[in-house]
């Protein structure tokens, strides 16, 4: 029976047993298992001169390619913590971002030079290009991840955060392995499959694709971004492809189901089509299970504080539009409680927090002790020994089979557009761009819009393009309602309520 300690650990045993089977294909190469562990040995090598103990971060910047994954996994071969960046992010919120995590080393591929140039300023930089074809040291890397325990972090998440400064979640080996081994088990996946990749390294749910293909042995198309601006040719690429199984976010979903290429074409092999990340909308789940009678479908839920997913639901049947579609249970070694405001648990029926107790929580929000002592809290139905729970900040209830019914968020965290969004990050970039003088931002759902209320001294355009340069295009605001004033509550701050209100009156 094999031992997996370290996430490391899936591709050394693969490559083993199937050294010449394509693992990781983008537009340009491909890369076989024993070619990826080879390659992730070379970069491993390539990074002992800088590692200096456990805590030593490597930041990659991450393109859609086989060359950034072989930089995540040789950061995780010399025992580092890997943590995937975008490399197109504005410069100001990857230089905090940089500050904050302070790494040994950045890797970056040719197409992210410029990014490179900034992050010089913090650490030394190295080209994923060269690092391949140095020399490896296998037995200096075994050594290192000898010494790895699976309470260790594998890999670091950035999400937004409320006061501006992006949320480094760090996830632990054993975390991973633990929902790999959970994933693959739900889901039946199997060597044969071959896996349609949509999301980003630096987005959690490629998790799903990149560890299950080290795992099992199956194959993963790293989909060019491009192709989702084309449903017909994104429909052509994964048939081409012999695409099997695709783990995709609720906005990838809905973007071909609204496309109208189901009317023409369909998934010739997909088995398996499984969503999450935000509501999934059951006018949606019928375009595709009409177009894909034989396809098993599911919704999985969780946040990256959970490692990608801590309830996972099968879809059996057709739901009305307007009906809620469960989120399921919770995933194999977790428990999902429903807490009331006063951290006690709902009657059956009622809404409560989803709270998360098991493996799968993560280590907590890198050098952020307060924002994880006030996430990560002692479990209050366990008086007996330290034991954390999660607060995810979403609300949820059970349905009358058990299932949980995703109901809203506790708080002005959004989801859109497939990422997980805190408005107070956008209004803080807001508050920064010249000729802005006061704004507030909420969240249209059932539009999946980001709206913004705004007082300007200065032109529209302008404040947009300034806009750009501080915040992901995913954050920005999607409508824009300007005015000489906004209304004030009795506390003289500025009345979101009203403001909501106004919005959607005047919508309907």
């Amino acid at each position: 029976m094999r031992m997996i300690r370290n996430a490391f650990d899936y591709l050394l045993h693969t490559a083993q047993r199937l050294l010449d089977k394509t693992a990781f294909a983008d537009e340009n190469i491909s890369v076989t298992f024993s070619e990826l562990y080879r390659s992730a040995l070379a970069v491993g090598s390539a990074l002992l001169p800088f590692r200096k103990d456990r805590f030593s971060h490597v930041a990659v910047l991450a393109e859609r390619n086989v060359l950034s994954l072989i930089g995540m996994f040789g950061a995780m071969a010399a025992g580092c913590t890997y943590v995937p960046l975008d490399g197109k992010m504005p410069a100001e919120r990857l230089t905090r971002i940089l500050e904050k995590v302070q790494p040994a080393v950045v890797l970056y591929t040719a197409k992210d030079e410029k990014t490179a140039q900034i992050c010089r300023a913090f650490a030394p930089v190295l080209s994923l290009e060269e690092t391949v074809t140095a020399a490896a040291e296998e037995d200096a890397l075994r050594q290192i991840r000898d010494t790895v325990l699976d309470l260790d972090p594998a890999y670091m998440i950035f999400t937004s955060g409320s006061t501006g400064m992006p949320k480094g979640i760090a996830v632990s080996h054993r975390a991973l392995i633990d929902f790999t081994e959970c994933i693959v088990d739900f889901c039946d996946t199997a060597e044969e499959d071959v896996l349609g990749n949509q999301s980003p390294f630096y987005f959690d749910t490629s998790i799903k694709d990149v560890y299950q293909t080290l795992a099992v042995g199956c194959t993963c198309h790293i989909l060019p971004k491009k192709l989702f601006m084309f449903p017909t040719l994104l429909l052509d690429a994964l048939n081409e492809k012999g695409v099997t199984a695709l783990f995709w976010s609720a906005s990838a979903f809905r973007l071909l189901a609204e496309s109208g290429i189901f009317e023409k074409k369909h998934l010739e092999r997909a088995r398996l089509v499984v969503t999450g990340g935000e509501a999934l909308q059951a006018k949606n789940l019928t375009c595709w299970q009409k177009a894909h009678p034989g396809c098993r479908f599911m919704n999985h839920y969780g946040p990256t504080e959970v490692t990608v997913d801590c309830t996972m639901y099968e879809i059996r049947r057709s739901f009305a539009e307007g009906e809620n579609i469960p989120i399921g249970r919770a995933c194999r070694n977790m428990e999902i409680l429903l807490l009331d405001e006063n951290l006690c648990p709902v009657k059956d029926g009622e809404a409560g927090e989803i709270c998360v107790r098991g493996s799968g929580l993560a280590l907590g929000y890198y050098g952020e002790p307060d924002k994880t002592a006030s996430a990560f809290i002692q479990n209050p139905l366990n008086p007996h020994y330290p034991e954390l729970l999660y607060r995810t900040g979403d609300l949820a209830k059970a349905g009358g089979d058990g299932e949980l019914i995703f109901l809203a968020r506790r708080d002005d965290q959004i989801k859109h557009m497939g990422y997980r969004i805190e408005l107070g990050e956008i209004e803080t970039a807001l508050a920064a761009v010249q000729g802005i003088r006061t704004a507030v931002c909420f969240f249209d759902a059932e539009a999946d819009q980001i709206v913004c209320c705004a007082v300007l001294d200065a032109d529209l355009a302008a404040v947009i393009g300034d806009l750009k340069k501080r915040l992901p295009v995913y954050m920005l605001p999607n409508k824009w309602r300007l005015s000489d004033t906004l209304p004030l509550n009795a506390n003289g701050k500025i009345d979101r309520v009203r403001l909501k209100e106004q919005y959607f009156h005047e919508k309907a």
